[in-house]
C-alpha cells in the first residue's frame, strides 16, 4: 500500500491541503516555517497512533478548535481527527466498511514509518547503535540487560580487586611460633613458686652445713633433709628456663600476632581471589550470551552489524562509508521496516545531491515504495510547494520525478 491521496487541515502550521502525490518519490518543499514539516508529520499522525501523538506536543493548529487527516491507501480509508487534547480514528475497507479495532489494522501494516533513513545517517555512533538495535530482531535475548548485568559485576570485581590490591604484600609466617601468645603472668607465676622452692632449698643447705657438727647425733634427720633436698634439685633448672621463656616472651608474642595477621590477610586474599575469579567467569559469561545474541541478530541489511563503537557495515564503520552506501544502506533498513505500507518519509532532505536523490528515486522505483521527501527549496515542477500552511502552484496530480 501507498498513499494515492492526502487531505489534511487544521494541522500544526497546515491550514488546508489535498495532494494526489507521485508513485515513488514526492518533494514537498518551500520556505521554512510555512508547514513542509507539518505535512510530513500529518502522514505519521494520521497513522502512528499513541506514539505520534506523544512525539508532538500540539496537533491542532493555532486558533483552531479541530483538526483531521485522511488518507487515501487503496485497500484502506484512514481518517484521524482531533478536537481539542482528544483524537478519534476511523478506518475504512475499499469497500466502506469500517473497522472496529481500526488502530490495530493499521499496526499490522505500519511497520516502522517514524525511521527517517537521512536522519539515520547523521546519527552519532552510539545513536545509530541503539536504533540498529531497536529495529534488529535479537529474539528473546535483552542487550540492555545483558550490559546491565556485565557493568554490575564488573564493577563488583573492580571494588574486590581494589581490597586485595590494599592488603600489600603479605610476608611469610614466623617458622617455630606458637598459635597462642605466651603468658607472662603464667611465666612470672612459675618463677615466683621456683623462687620459693630455690629459698626453701638454700635454707635446707644452710641446716645441712649447721648439722654436720650434729652429724652423729642427726643422722636421722639429715638423711630426711638430704632426702628433700634431692627432691629439690630440680627447680634449680626451672627457675633458668621459666627467666629465658619471661625475656623471650615479647619477641615470641609478636611474632604470634603477626602470625595471627598474616594468617587472616591470607583468608581475605583467598576469598577475594575466589570471589574476583567467579566474577570474571560471570562477566565471561554474560560476553557470551551478548556475542550469541548478536550472532543470533536478524539485521534489516545484510552486511550490518555493530560494536561497542558503533554501527559495521561490511565490517568497517558505517561513518566511513561513502554518503551513497550510507543512504543505500539507511533507506534499504527503512523499506525492510515497512513492508505492507510502502511509505517512508525523509525529513530535512535539502542536503541530498542531485546524485542521492537520483539514488533514492531508483530504490524507490526498483522495490516500489513511496518516498516523501522534504526540502527547503526545489525547481522541480512535480514538487509540491507549501506556503502559509497551503499548496500553491502545484498540480494536483504530480508527476513522477526523474532524479536520474
Amino acid at each position: 500500500m501507498k498513499i494515492i491521496r492526502l487531505t489534511a487541515t487544521n494541522v500544526k502550521r497546515i491550514k488546508a491541503v489535498e495532494i494526489t502525490p507521485a508513485d515513488h518519490v514526492q518533494v514537498v518543499t518551500g520556505r521554512n516555517a510555512q508547514g513542509k514539516t507539518s505535512l510530513m508529520d500529518a502522514i505519521w499522525l494520521a497513522i502512528g497512533g499513541g506514539q505520534a501523538s506523544k512525539e508532538t506536543a500540539r496537533v491542532v493548529r493555532d486558533g483552531e478548535d479541530e483538526a483531521s487527516v485522511e488518507l487515501d491507501l487503496g485497500d484502506l480509508i484512514v481518517t484521524r481527527t482531533w478536537k481539542g487534547e482528544r483524537s478519534k480514528l476511523v478506518v475504512r475497507a475499499a469497500d466502506g466498511a469500517a473497522y472496529s479495532s481500526p488502530q490495530s489494522v493499521l499496526d499490522e501494516h505500519m511497520g516502522r514509518l517514524s525511521f527517517d533513513p537521512l536522519a539515520f545517517t547523521r546519527m552519532s555512533p552510539k545513536d545509530q547503535v541503539k536504533a540498529l538495535i531497536d529495529v534488529a530482531d535479537l529474539g528473546e535475548a535483552r542487550l540492555d540487560v545483558l550490559a546491565h548485568e556485565r557493568a554490575a559485576a564488573f564493577e563488583q570485581r573492580t571494588d574486590l580487586g581494589r581490597d586485595l590490591k590494599g592488603l600489600g604484600d603479605i610476608p611469610a609466617l614466623h617458622p617455630g611460633v606458637p598459635v597462642d601468645e605466651v603468658s607472662v603472668g603464667d611465666l612470672i607465676a612459675q618463677l615466683t613458686a621456683a623462687q620459693h622452692a630455690e629459698n626453701a632449698r638454700a635454707t635446707v643447705a644452710a641446716n645441712i652445713t649447721r648439722m654436720h657438727d650434729e652429724l652423729a647425733r642427726l643422722t636421722d634427720r639429715l638423711e630426711k633433709e638430704q632426702i628433700i633436698l634431692n627432691s629439690m634439685s630440680e627447680y634449680g633448672d626451672a627457675i633458668e628456663t621459666l627467666t629465658e621463656q619471661i625475656n623471650s616472651a615479647e619477641d615470641v608474642n609478636a611474632r604470634v600476632r603477626e602470625n595471627a595477621t598474616r594468617a587472616s590477610k591470607r583468608e581475605r586474599a583467598a576469598s577475594l581471589n575466589s570471589a574476583i575469579a567467579q566474577l570474571t567467569q560471570q562477566i565471561d559469561g554474560i560476553d557470551r550470551r551478548r556475542e550469541q545474541a548478536l550472532s543470533a541478530a536478524t539485521f534489516p541489511v545484510d552486511g550490518l552489524g555493530f560494536t561497542d563503537d558503533g554501527v559495521t557495515y561490511n565490517g568497517i564503520p558505517f561513518s566511513q562509508a561513502s554518503s551513497s552506501e550510507q543512504i543505500r544502506v539507511s533507506l534499504a533498513m527503512a523499506m525492510s521496516l515497512n513492508p505492507s505500507l510502502r511509505v517512508i518519509r525523509i525529513l530535512d532532505g535539502s542536503l541530498l545531491d542531485d546524485e542521492s536523490m537520483a539514488l533514492i528515486a531508483s530504490m524507490a522505483e526498483e522495490s516500489d515504495y513511496q518516498v516523501w521527501i522534504e526540502r527547503v527549496a526545489d525547481d522541480d515542477a512535480s514538487a509540491v510547494i507549501i506556503e502559509d500552511g497551503e499548496v500553491i502552484d502545484a498540480d494536483d496530480t504530480a508527476t513522477e520525478i526523474d532524479w536520474t
